[in-house]
């Protein structure tokens, strides 16, 4: 559900707004001056702030500041400042967008509508490109970037050493055989081959670079042999 703040002093705009959205699912939450308004978003993370510029103790433009100090919601400025420079001070203390008194109320609902969709993919957007860096420890793998940095140090990585810590990274309980690291790194033809040497030195390059001891030991594959994810060192 929705949660919307309408900032306004005037009570009959506040209960209209407040009832035409509830209509429509959404929470809604009122402030009838700035100072109201800033106590109740510091309170609650709202996905939209209807607010207006006229308002006791703190103007519009006041909140806003202030909301931007500590909250990236998104704001819809409601005023009766038509002009091109009060919509321009608007968005520079930090507005989304911009509706002159009187509005269609059907107008404030589907902007509120667009803001709350971008939001949303945003917000997709951000869980897949989270979703593609794995952590283990001080141990961070930027799939996408495909880049390995322990702590704030980048580690240079090979491709296949980097496809090797991926693998291992991103399946940290499973075990793993020679045979199995060189047909998921190398591929089958590797494996035709036979030659899985190649496993144990790569391993080797990438343990070098990646562990603060080679003796600390962590992620295995068969035969005793392991990949370490760097773990936090524990405080006394």
């Amino acid at each position: 559900m929705a949660r919307i703040l309408v900032v306004d002093d005037e009570k009959l705009i506040v209960k209209g707004i407040r009832f035409s959205l509830e209509q429509d699912n959404m929470e809604v939450d009122c402030a009838y001056d700035g100072e109201e308004a800033i106590n109740l978003a510091k309170q609650k993370e709202y996905d939209v702030v209807l607010l207006d510029v006229m308002l006791p103790k703190f103007d519009g433009y006041e909140v806003c500041q202030a909301i931007r100090e500590f909250s990236e919601m998104p704001i819809i400025m409601l005023t009766a400042k038509g002009n091109d420079m009060d919509k321009i001070l608007g968005l520079e203390y930090g507005a989304d967008d911009y509706i002159t008194k009187p509005f269609n109320i059907l107008e404030v609902k589907a902007r509120i509508k667009a803001i709350m969709r971008r939001n949303t993919k945003k917000s997709r957007r951000e869980s897949r490109a989270e979703s593609n860096v794995v952590t283990s420890g001080d141990l961070k793998l930027d799939r996408d970037s495909r880049r390995v940095f322990i702590g704030e140090k980048e580690i240079n990585l090979t491709a296949k050493e980097f496809d090797l810590l991926e693998l291992l990274a991103c399946n940290p309980n499973k075990v793993y055989s020679r045979e199995q690291l060189l047909t998921y790194v190398w591929g089958n033809k590797a494996m035709d081959s036979g030659d899985v040497r190649t496993v144990d030195v790569h391993v080797r390059r990438l343990r070098e670079k990646i562990e603060p001891s080679p003796s600390d030991q962590i992620c295995s594959y068969e035969m005793g042999r392991r990949i370490l994810f760097p773990r936090p060192v524990k405080k006394r």
